[in-house]
């Protein structure tokens, strides 16, 4: 039994010890008796209050009226699950065609005990602690009120095919897991089910350093696949925060800080295989970089989130590391100012690595929290990584302070060695995680992101800021202004409602505000649980109809990762 982790596998070591201290009533405290006692009535019903789009505590799962209830209870009790065994019966869900059918819960007894049986007791977890762990998320931005019933640790693609086959059997819904560290609740368990934690499956499998690409299994970290290949003179670019892992980052499309020069995930991946809801393994294509032949199958499974298939491998390109870099820090007098800057900075093609912005509270919590051996200037930052030849990168760093001096840059300077490079880098990448270790007791972080079109940036973040600050709590901008993503971060009291609301609107209206820009409503986290109300305003009832219709073809039984994305059919 793997014991339980309070923060994502590769949190901060300097943070750690801050991130565990307790906090005030958290569901993970709370719900757990609570849901006991509701579940303990055969008469009880649990449902939707049609707000997951609004970050409220998600209760996406489906109906739970039981003619066995207090039955059930007493056995997952003694089983030592507590309520996660509270799922939809059959019966319940007959009567409610907008909702999938899954199976009882002795259909997920037995499918448990199937698996134990094929995989072997060590790769199949009951254990409260465990369930708890891979169903709530103290860093995400909503909760559902549901934990998996059971953990299962596969090592292979076989193993993840078996269970797949044995949860088909029963109707048993499949979540994947690799790094639990999104933001949207992107691995959390709605309607209950089975959690997939791919910890097992870290391993480079080959690496092709002629053909410039690596095959790896979805739980390996990105920093650590670049320590692993780095005598190779290749790396993997993109580079989302430090505790992801490649199969979280395939299922959300994610980017990073190197967005702006190398892009994101969609185009870094060749080809994955995959585990379909009913067991059969497919791989999108084959290891060349150019194909003409059918379907862009890869692309279709990078971003869906687990939700049309289980990605066990994937074959990623790789890139040459760069002769030399450079990260240069610029302050200017206010944020707008510092959009101004990057907007242009990308309209007339200077080369850089990467481009970041920070505003005056970030660069606080930097501070405050320690790491780079240096206190910065209080002031809205913009951060550049300028990488490649040498005479590029002194062209780049000219042509940008010419820029920045533009746009009432007050400093510019660079890091003085390569160590204050890195910790500078470090510092930004753990900018979440730094403001988890500086929470006062009952406080949460919501974090959140948005995308739009470069030139609209200015105007979308002077409004967001002002917005941020008329909070008047604890509220910073951040994020990869290079390619129009950027993201806010949010200290506040879950327990007070009137704070929770007014936060909560800030948020729904950055990301309406967005929207209206031709914008996205989420630019890298994904859509997870949180924002499905938003992504039906962004795209419309059409695709996202085509988007279910997909669902429908490869998962007609909803099994795979569900509630995530949009729902089986729209609320009448």
């Amino acid at each position: 039994m793997r014991p339980l982790k309070q923060v994502p596998r590769a949190f901060p070591a300097h943070l750690r010890a801050l991130q565990c201290r307790p906090s005030a009533i958290s569901p993970r405290q709370f719900f757990p008796l609570q849901r006991a006692v509701r579940w303990a009535s055969p008469k009880a019903e649990h449902k939707s209050d049609g707000n997951e789009g609004r970050g409220k505590d998600a209760n996406t799962g489906s109906s739970g009226s039981w003619a066995s209830g207090r039955t059930l209870l007493a056995s997952t009790l003694a089983a030592g699950v507590g309520y996660a065994y509270a799922v939809t019966s059959g019966q319940s869900e007959s009567r409610n065609h907008k909702r999938p059918q899954y199976g009882s819960a002795k259909d997920f007894e037995k499918a448990i005990a199937e698996l134990r049986a094929t995989l072997g007791d060590e790769a199949i977890s009951t254990d409260n602690d465990d369930l708890q762990e891979h169903g709530f998320s103290e860093w995400s931005s909503v909760n559902a009120d549901r934990l998996p019933v059971a953990i299962a640790y596969p090592t292979n693609t076989d193993d993840v095919s078996k269970i797949a086959k044995i949860c088909h059997k029963y109707k048993m819904p499949m979540i994947p897991y690799s790094g639990g560290s999104s933001l949207e609740a992107n691995f959390s368990a709605p309607h209950g089910g089975l959690t997939i934690d791919f910890a097992a499956m870290n391993k480079i499998l080959e690496l092709h350093e002629s053909d410039l690409d690596v095959v790896v299994q979805p739980s390996i970290q990105w920093m650590d696949l670049n320590e692993k290949i780095k005598d190779s003179g290749l790396f993997f670019p993109v580079d989302p925060g430090p505790s992801a892992m490649i199969g979280g980052m395939i299922g959300t499309n994610c980017s990073g800080t190197n967005a702006v020069r190398y892009g994101t995930m969609k185009d870094w991946v060749i080809n994955l295989t995959v585990v379909l809801a009913d067991g059969r393994v497919i791989k999108t294509r084959r290891r060349p970089r150019k194909t003409s032949a059918g379907y862009n199958l890869t692309g279709m499974f990078v971003g869906s989130e687990g939700t049309l298939g289980i990605v066990t491998e994937a074959t990623l390109k790789l890139t040459p590391i760069p002769e030399q870099t450079r990260v240069g820090v610029v302050t200017f007098p206010t944020v707008r100012d510092a959009a101004s800057t990057a907007m242009q900075l990308v309209r007339k093609g200077i080369q850089v690595q990467c481009m970041e912005i920070l505003d005056e509270v970030q660069m606080d919590v930097i501070n405050r929290a320690g790491g780079t051996g240096r206190t910065w200037k209080k002031s809205p930052t913009l951060f550049f990584k300028f990488s490649g030849t040498k005479a590029g990168v002194a062209d780049s760093i000219n042509l940008t302070k010419a820029l920045a001096k533009n746009n009432n840059a007050s400093s510019f300077e660079f890091a003085r060695d390569e160590r204050e490079a890195h910790d500078l880098w470090s510092a930004r990448k753990q900018s979440l995680w730094s403001m988890l270790a500086l929470r006062e007791r009952g406080s949460e972080v919501w974090s959140t992101d948005v995308s739009v079109p470069i030139s609209r940036l200015p105007d979308i973040i002077e409004i967001s800021k002002k917005e941020l600050d008329d909070l008047g709590i604890f509220a910073s901008i951040l994020g990869h202004i290079g390619d129009g993503n950027f993201h806010a971060s949010i200290l506040y009291d879950r327990t007070i409602q009137e704070e929770r609301e007014r936060v909560e609107k800030v948020v729904y209206d950055m990301v309406d505000r967005a929207l209206e820009m031709e914008g996205s409503c989420t630019g890298e986290h994904g859509v997870g649980l949180g924002k499905k109300g938003s992504l039906k305003k962004e795209l419309g009832p059409a695709t996202i109809g085509i988007m279910r219709s997909i669902k429908k073809s490869l998962d007609p039984h909803w099994l795979l990762n569900p509630g995530k994305i949009f729902d089986y059919e729209d609320e009448a």
